[in-house]
C-alpha cells in the first residue's frame, strides 16, 4: 500500500512535511516524495491519493472508557443540550421513542443550565413520569435520578452517605434531591439495569466504528477489570479487534499485597502485545470541582466550607503507590484538583526514593490536572510524570468559564488546563478525550488545545491564550507522545521504517488551514496495521491499484 499526493507529518520533528508513505504488511517502510515512494508501486500495490490532505500517525486516545463510550451510543445524550430547554427536549424525545425501554439511562448533562449548578429528581419526574431515569454528568461523577429510581434504589432520607459519596438533600427537608455525587452513584447500580456481557461485546464494536470514523487507531483505557481484558480478548480471538487497547485497572487505598498478586496474574496474561496489555493500575485521588469533590489547597470560593473530598488520604496513596511502583507498575493517578496534584506527584517522589527503578523505567501519570499550583508545574518535568490531560473538558461547554470558574473563583481559575506551561517545564503531554465524557474526535480536541475556544470563537481573543499549544505540539501529544504513554514508543506513534503502519489521511491539510478552522477537516481513511478499517463516502481520496 502506498499514500500518495499528501502533507504527511512523521511525527518525529521534521521540519517539512513529506508528500507520500509506503507500507508493507503491518509496517511502514518508507516516508519521502512522491516520486520515490511511486517507485516501491506494483501491480498489487494499492494506492491511496490524499489528494493534498494531511497524513498523520493514528490517533492513540490516552484516557478513554471505551466500553462505557460503546453502551453511551445506545443511550440518552446530552452533550449537545447547553440549554434547559435542550434538556428536556432530548430527555422527553427519547424517552417518547423508546417506549419498550423499561429504564432511561444516558449521560451528558451539564452542571450550568440548572440552578445552583444541580438538577432536581421533580425536573426528572415531569420529563419521564412513567418509568424509573437515571442519567449522569458530562464528566461521570454525579448522577440524576427521577423518584422511581430513587424508589428502585431504596434512596431516602434515612440513607446514609456512602464512603466517598454525598446523597444530596434538600436542605428544608432532608429527601433526597435525585442527585447523587460520587461514591453515591453506586447506590443506583442495585436498581438500575447492569449490561450483560453481550451488551458489553456489542459495545465495543459500536465503539470501534466511533473510534475509527475519528481516525482513533489505539486507546488507553483509564480503569476497568480483568473481565474488561477478557472482553477484548475474545474479539481479538476472532480477529475483530481493530484498535490497539492499553488497558488499566483498577484500585483503591485498600490494596494488599494479595490484590496485587491478582494484577500480576492478570498482567501475565496479558504482557507485551501491540493490540491489547496491561501494566496500569488507576488510582482516583479526588472527584470533580463542579460538584465540590475535586481536593483543593484552599477552600471552594463558593462553598468556602469545603476543600473538596479526596478519596486517599497522603498516607493512603504514598502506601498505594509505593507498593504498585515496588511490583513495576504504571501508575495512573486521576487528579483534577491542586490539592490531588500535588499528592500525586508527592507519592510519585516519595515511591523513587523507596524504590529502586523499574526494569523499564518509571512512567507514572497523572490523569486530567484541571488546575495546579505554580509551584508545582515544574515537578512534572523534573519527576518525569506524564500530565496526562484531555483538551476537550477545558471547553465543556459553550460556556466554560461559569459554575467551574465560580466554584474556583478567579485566581485558581487562571491555572486552568495548563498543558502549554506543563510543557515548557519539560513535562510531557499524552492527550485524550475521557469518552463518553467528551466525544472521541481528535480534531476536536486539537482544536481546544491550539485555539482556547470553543468553535464559535468563544471567549473572543481566547481563554487563558497563553496555554495555547502549536498545532504540531498537539499533534505529538495525540500520537507519538501518547504512545510514549503507554511504553510503545519504539512500535507506534510516528511515520517512520519499521513502526506499525497506523495512519489517518485527512481532507485537508490542517498544518495549512488557519487554526481557528482545523475541525474543517475531517478523516477520510483509517488505518490500522496495515489495513483500511474506515473510508468515508467521499471523493476526497481515491485509491486504485
Amino acid at each position: 500500500m502506498i499514500v500518495i499526493n499528501g502533507r504527511v507529518y512523521p511525527g518525529t520533528g521534521d521540519i517539512e512535511l513529506a508528500e507520500a508513505v509506503a507500507v508493507r504488511g503491518n509496517k511502514v517502510i518508507r516516508v519521502g516524495s512522491n516520486r520515490e515512494i511511486q517507485r516501491l508501486r506494483r501491480a498489487q500495490t494499492t494506492v491511496i491519493d490524499a489528494r493534498g490532505g494531511a497524513v498523520v500517525p493514528g490517533f492513540n486516545d490516552a484516557h478513554a472508557h471505551f466500553i462505557s463510550g460503546g453502551l453511551a451510543l445506545d443511550q440518552v445524550s446530552l452533550l449537545e443540550a447547553t440549554t434547559l430547554d435542550d434538556i428536556r427536549d432530548t430527555v422527553r424525545v427519547w424517552a417518547e421513542a423508546h417506549p419498550e425501554r423499561d429504564w432511561i439511562v444516558g449521560r451528558g448533562w451539564y452542571y450550568q443550565p440548572f440552578a445552583g449548578g444541580l438538577p432536581t429528581r421533580q425536573l426528572l419526574d415531569a420529563l419521564v413520569p412513567d418509568r424509573p431515569a437515571y442519567l449522569t454528568a458530562y464528566d461521570g461523577h454525579t448522577g440524576w435520578a427521577n423518584s422511581r429510581a430513587l424508589k428502585l434504589a431504596g434512596i431516602t432520607r434515612r440513607t446514609k452517605n456512602p464512603a466517598n459519596g454525598i446523597v444530596v438533600r434538600d436542605p428544608r427537608t432532608g429527601e433526597p434531591t435525585g442527585v447523587l455525587k460520587e461514591g453515591a452513584m453506586q447506590l443506583m447500580r442495585a436498581a438500575a439495569p447492569q449490561s450483560t456481557r453481550e451488551d458489553k461485546v456489542a459495545a465495543i464494536r459500536a465503539g470501534l466504528g466511533e473510534a475509527h470514523r475519528f481516525g482513533v487507531t489505539s486507546v488507553q483505557n483509564a480503569g476497568g477489570s480483568p473481565e474488561d481484558l477478557q472482553l477484548y480478548d475474545e474479539l481479538r480471538k476472532r480477529g475483530e479487534l481493530t484498535l490497539r487497547v492499553y488497558q488499566a485497572l483498577s484500585a483503591n487505598a485498600s490494596l494488599t499485597e494479595a490484590d496485587l498478586d491478582r494484577l500480576d496474574d492478570v498482567r501475565t496474561r496479558f504482557a507485551d502485545d501491540p493490540l491489547l496489555k496491561t501494566g496500569a493500575v488507576k488510582l482516583m485521588a479526588d472527584g470533580v470541582i463542579e460538584s465540590h469533590t475535586a481536593a483543593m489547597l484552599d477552600p471552594y470560593a463558593n462553598r468556602p466550607s469545603t476543600r473538596g473530598a479526596p478519596n486517599f488520604t497522603p498516607e493512603q496513596l504514598n502506601r498505594v503507590v509505593a507498593m504498585l511502583d515496588r511490583r513495576g507498575w504504571q501508575v495512573m493517578t486521576h487528579a483534577i484538583g491542586d490539592a490531588a496534584v500535588r499528592m500525586a506527584l508527592d507519592a510519585y517522589e516519595a515511591a523513587a526514593e523507596a524504590n529502586p527503578a523499574p526494569e523499564r523505567g518509571r512512567r507514572h501519570r497523572i490523569e486530567h490536572i484541571e488546575t495546579v499550583d505554580v509551584a508545582d508545574i515544574m515537578r512534572f518535568g523534573a519527576l518525569g510524570v506524564i500530565a496526562s490531560m484531555q483538551p476537550l473538558h477545558g471547553l465543556p461547554s459553550p460556556t466554560p468559564d461559569d459554575v467551574w470558574s465560580t466554584s474556583l473563583g478567579p485566581e485558581r481559575a487562571a491555572r486552568g488546563w495548563v498543558w502549554h506551561s506543563i510543557a515548557r517545564g519539560g513535562g510531557r503531554l499524552a492527550f485524550g478525550s475521557d469518552w463518553p465524557v467528551v466525544t472521541i474526535d481528535p480534531l476536536m480536541g486539537l482544536h481546544a488545545a491550539i485555539n482556547r475556544t470553543t468553535l464559535d470563537g468563544l471567549p473572543a481573543g481566547a481563554w487563558l491564550p497563553a496555554e495555547r499549544l502549536p498545532l504540531r505540539t498537539a499533534i505529538d501529544a495525540y500520537t507519538r507522545d501518547a504512545a510514549w504513554a503507554s511504553y510503545d514508543e519504539l512500535r507506534k506513534g510516528t511515520l517512520t521504517r519499521d513502526m506499525l503502519a497506523d495512519l489517518v489521511v485527512l481532507s485537508e491539510d490542517i498544518f495549512e488551514l488557519p487554526p481557528a478552522r482545523i475541525t474543517d477537516a475531517h478523516v477520510v481513511v483509517t488505518i490500522v496495521d496495515g489495513k483500511v478499517v474506515y473510508r468515508r463516502d467521499s471523493a476526497d481520496a481515491t485509491t486504485t491499484h
